[in-house]
């Protein structure tokens, strides 16, 4: 009922004010020094409030994020787009780790609807009943292929698609406009660095078959065409699609095309402000964390790395507020 978000949209749209403005991203920017950042970050609140590195702080403001949801709604299906991604993630470390015999440390990512150790046991058992069945099936499979091909860059691809696919599923049943959108751009923009990689490498058309992962905005057929012939024949490709775009960021730089995929994605969010009425608005303040957490992410590593001013900002993302 469209009266069950209405408590929790009010409550986002508050938390909404302590967002980074793009004064606060300016405040960063004009930062002499990586520490000097720090303190301002953790001046605004960021972090646990222990004196703890900058990864640690970007982590525990993930974590306040997923905290501040669970607070709102205990239903966190509406949100499986952002959580399988995390899933499909643990299940490659876990078959990986297993597989090589090696130890699984600092190798799984928080926040996922199933256990890393449950994973592990699954793999070790070779019994894979325990997780969804479109997750147990790309399990079993990357699990042997790993095995006997030894083959780790195939294992990703079968887990990436059946992830991409599972993902794309998850939007279009939520029922929520923003959901699909978003599910579908992740495909997009996955399907786009891969027949790009792909094509660099050379790998066959076989190959792009099985990589690419289905949606409803490319035709995967051209795409994997293209692909098999030259990065200027994707361009062009993608050119008649509504990525034309995309492929304009791409000639400039792998990183031009990374922000031009956060921008269309804050676009697609932005539009939530106006909606009181359905989860769209959490989901919508879930992605804004994440970007500002990204954004965040750019300008320590920049003023860490001792990068001028400009040459960060140029890599810094649009804002939600």
């Amino acid at each position: 009922m469209k009266s069950d978000y209405i408590y929790a949209v009010a409550r986002i749209r508050s938390k909404e004010l302590s967002l980074l403005s793009r004064q606060d991203i300016d405040q960063l920017l004009s930062c002499k020094t990586y520490e000097e950042c720090l303190r301002i970050l953790h001046d605004k609140g960021w972090g646990s409030g222990a004196e703890e590195s900058a990864e640690a702080m970007l982590t525990a403001e993930e974590e306040k994020t997923w905290a501040f949801i669970r607070e709102l709604t205990d239903d966190l299906s509406p949100f499986s787009p952002l959580l399988v991604p995390i899933d499909y993630n643990n299940l490659k470390a876990a078959i990986k780790c297993t597989v090589t015999d090696m130890e699984p440390v600092n190798v799984f990512l928080p926040g996922g609807a199933i256990e890393p150790e449950t994973m592990i046991r699954c793999v070790k058992e070779n019994d894979f009943s325990p997780l969804p069945p479109a997750m147990a099936e790309a399990a079993d499979s990357a699990y042997h292929t790993l095995l006997h091909t030894e083959d780790g860059q195939l294992c990703d691809v079968i887990l990436d698609r059946a992830c991409l696919m599972e993902v794309r599923e998850k939007g279009k049943a939520g029922g929520v406009e923003v959901l699909e959108q978003y599910a579908e751009l992740l495909v997009v923009v996955s399907d786009i660095k891969t027949a790009m990689r792909a094509c660099k490498t050379k790998k066959s058309r076989a190959f792009l078959d099985s990589a690419l992962a289905p949606c409803a905005t490319l035709d995967l057929k051209e795409l994997a065409e293209a692909a098999c012939k030259s990065p200027e024949d994707i361009f062009s490709y993608l050119s008649t699609t509504p990525y034309s775009e995309a492929a304009d960021r791409m000639k400039e730089s792998y990183s031009a095309f990374e922000k031009w995929c956060d921008d269309r994605v804050m676009g697609l969010i932005r539009e939530q402000k106006t909606n009181p009425f359905t989860v769209g608005p959490l989901f919508a303040y879930i992605l804004a964390r994440r970007s500002e957490i990204g954004s965040v992410r750019i300008i320590l590593s920049g003023k860490l790395n001792g990068l001028e001013e400009g040459m960060i900002r140029e890599r810094m993302r649009d804002t939600y507020v």
